[in-house]
């Protein structure tokens, strides 16, 4: 974080360069926006195929073929997910949550994509529905559905705490994709990657730029809604701290478990096909 003293003195001309107005790094005005009203459409006369509870300070997985919707919803009180997505026949292409974060900003909504690593990079996701968009941003700077997090994760805490705790979001996601992939946790630890924070509100502090979370807004019957672009293979953690209005890593904190709904449309959403992986050529100069 930036210190509380500089320890230079200010250029005669500061104020001029504080001045600069900023330019977005990525735009996206030439990408197509996702048709949401066809998206939409599609949910009409729909079936469940498959749903999965995912336990308090647990997580597991579930498969969502292309073209086809998934739910996580809350159902028994406010709990924060973490969620990992990765094509569903490679891990090696998982969610890419910093080049999210860039085409879309800190936090996700309706109509944003999720999109994948590099050399991939596509979308694997098209939000289609947010029950808490009415929170916008709240007067600290606050949202919901964040991508500037990683997860909680047993090496930080051991880190800042000295002790072991084995029910962080990360530890809980690398057992889920072990028992998935009939794998050691060891093997499969690698593919775990940064998360969408599904319902946590959080935030950077204004005076020193750090990471905040907050109480989630969520509350039983919210839901943030999901159309798989490709096939699917995801992992959903119910965070050991619940609402992440204390601590997230915590076996006092009151923890609740998330719904995970897949739903297969009667026909695809009108135009859509699935999106080929990026096109570069992967030459780099050579």
């Amino acid at each position: 974080m930036k210190l509380d003293k500089f320890e230079r003195a200010e250029p005669q001309d500061a104020a001029a360069r504080r001045g600069v107005r900023p330019v977005i790094c990525y735009p996206v005005d030439s990408l197509a926006p996702p048709d949401l009203a066809a998206y939409r459409a599609a949910r009409q006369g729909w079936r469940k195929l498959s749903e999965v509870v995912v336990p308090p300070r647990d997580a597991r997985t579930f498969e969502v073929p292309a073209g086809c919707f998934f739910r996580i919803v809350s159902i028994d009180g406010p709990q924060v997910g973490d969620l990992n997505l990765w094509a569903a026949q490679n891990l090696n292409e998982r969610f890419f949550s910093g080049k999210t974060r860039a085409l879309h900003g800190t936090h996700l909504s309706t109509g944003d994509r999720l999109w994948s690593c590099l050399p991939f990079l596509r979308p694997m996701a098209t939000i289609t529905e947010d029950t808490l968009d009415w929170y916008g941003f709240d007067e600290f700077g606050g949202s919901v559905h964040d991508v500037i997090g990683t997860r909680c994760d047993p090496y930080t805490h051991k880190l800042l705490s000295g002790g072991e705790y084995h029910h962080c979001c990360h530890s809980n996601l690398t057992r889920a994709l072990a028992g998935h992939a009939q794998r050691p946790t060891a093997e499969v630890e690698p593919a775990v990657h940064d998360v969408l924070n599904v319902f946590m509100c959080t935030g950077f502090t204004r005076d020193t730029g750090q990471y905040f979370m907050k109480a989630s807004p969520v509350r039983p019957g919210d839901f943030l809604e999901f159309f798989a672009e490709i096939d699917l293979l995801g992992a959903l953690s119910a965070c050991p701290g619940g609402d992440c209005s204390a601590e997230h890593s915590s076996d006092t904190a009151a923890c609740y478990p998330l719904l995970v709904e897949v739903y297969e449309p009667v026909a695809p959403p009108q135009g859509w096909t699935s999106p080929p992986r990026n096109g570069y050529s992967g030459d780099h100069g050579f």
